[in-house]
């Protein structure tokens, strides 16, 4: 049985499982696909359902979509479908348009504790399009509406699994750090952050060196978390943090937009 598109995006999503949609937008002459056909294409650059055409435009289109992967961006291609050396080799006496766009998961954000900072966090990262899951024993939905999920029956964080790519924010108020950083620490979390003193950190540090943790891996820990903004209010140290993930996210720098421009001091 053919799977429905619609269906399968639906399951695709529910797995978290990346995809590209590929839709033909414009036919020019003769063209075995017709407008709005559709196809997903997996992360492999497979077809999984659907169909916008055979032989080397179904190539053409699969490596579109492997190139949107890698930039998070959408594209359009255009196919010469004359032209056998530079088009895609079965001569039709046309030309097809094919907007590709990735579907990924959006990035999940792991916030360890309770109080006004992680609850600003929570509220920062769901507005920018995080799975935000809370973990802690004095949580609740009400103080967190916007989090995909909340975990309040898991007082040795056994349930802590990030997955490669996530992001990890620790504050537990010093109760939880230990076993929060270990688990953070044995996963390929993207980003892990300890929200907490100077010198609070570097006691933490010290102790999960001392229980086996190597200089690199403990170099992974951004201890204190956040960008220096020289944030106060609980909810300036939570933009300081969640400013800080967007740099990590996007491969930016941390430095001022204007920094280098005329007139414009170190």
């Amino acid at each position: 049985m053919i799977p429905d598109i619609l269906d399968l995006q639906i399951q695709l999503r529910r797995e978290r499982r990346p995809y590209a949609l590929a839709t033909v937008v414009e036919i020019l002459g003769s063209s075995s696909a017709k407008p709005a056909a559709k196809a997903l294409i997996d992360r492999s650059g497979k077809v999984i359902a659907g169909w916008v055409g055979g032989g080397c435009a179904q190539a053409m289109v699969s490596q579109a979509a492997l190139e949107c992967y890698e930039t998070g961006e959408s594209c359009v291609i255009d196919i010469d479908l004359n032209d056998e050396i530079f088009g895609a080799g079965m001569p039709c006496g046309g030309s097809m348009r094919v907007y590709v766009e990735p579907v990924l998961p959006n990035p999940v954000l792991w916030l360890m504790g309770h109080g006004r900072i992680v609850e600003s966090l929570c509220d920062f990262a769901s507005r920018l399009g995080f799975d935000v899951i809370v973990n802690d024993s004095q949580a609740s939905t009400e103080n967190f509406p916007s989090a995909l999920r909340v975990i309040s029956d898991d007082s040795r964080y056994q349930q802590l699994q990030p997955n490669s790519g996530d992001f990890v924010v620790i504050a537990t108020h010093h109760k939880g750090d230990y076993d929060s950083l270990t688990r953070a620490l044995e996963s390929e979390a993207l980003y892990i952050a300890l929200v907490s003193s100077r010198k609070r950190a570097g006691l933490v540090l010290t102790r999960l060196e001392k229980e086996g943790f190597t200089g690199p891996s403990l170099a992974r820990v951004r201890a204190p978390a956040g960008l220096d903004l020289g944030a106060k209010l609980p909810e300036e140290i939570a933009l300081s943090i969640v400013s800080e993930i967007v740099m990590v996210r996007r491969g930016g720098q941390g430095e001022p937009l204007n920094k280098g421009l005329p007139g414009v001091t170190e």
